[in-house]
């Protein structure tokens, strides 16, 4: 079991009286200490429900994000994540500026040794958008241009 020192900057996790901000707010993210940063594992979140609203017309447009990341020291709250998603519901940019945000915001984070993010956002005028996003350290460049050819290759063969 996690100590109270091991916990100290874990706020939201538990906490009853949660706000949730109507706007992009990437200072609601946590995080807490990887017990396990000699070991190279892989985090997955799954968010299905994201929504964020078009730049243009305001409206509002649905998607999937998928975040995966193998973590360094430090790795990112569960409920500090989805509060941090959830405040793009108001906030207007393009699925591929989202993308990139998400991943750059969890980047200045955690300092990840490898992370991606993936969007599947549903049709707007018989167009989905697929964006995908990655960054690896200098020992994890290869994984990272690994993965944008499979993500390419998964694209193409359809």
């Amino acid at each position: 079991m996690r100590t109270e020192k091991e916990l100290e900057g874990v706020t939201l996790l538990g906490n009853q009286g949660t706000v949730y901000s109507s706007d992009y707010s990437p200072e609601v993210l946590e995080t807490f200490e990887n017990k396990h940063p000699d070991n190279e594992y892989v985090v997955t979140f799954n968010c299905p429900e994201f929504t964020t609203l078009c730049p243009k017309t305001g409206q509002p447009d649905f998607g999937h994000i998928y975040i995966s990341y193998i973590p360094r020291l430090r790795m990112v709250e569960s409920k500090s994540l989805k509060l941090y998603l959830f405040s793009f519901r108001n906030h207007g940019d393009f699925h591929e500026d989202c993308v990139n945000i998400i991943m750059k915001d969890l980047i200045k984070l955690m300092d990840p040794k490898y992370i991606e993010v993936k969007g599947i956002f549903m049709p707007r005028g018989g167009i989905s958008i697929y964006p995908f996003a990655n960054y690896g350290d200098a020992e994890h460049e290869e994984l990272a241009l690994s993965r944008r050819r499979e993500v390419l290759s998964e694209l193409t063969s359809k």
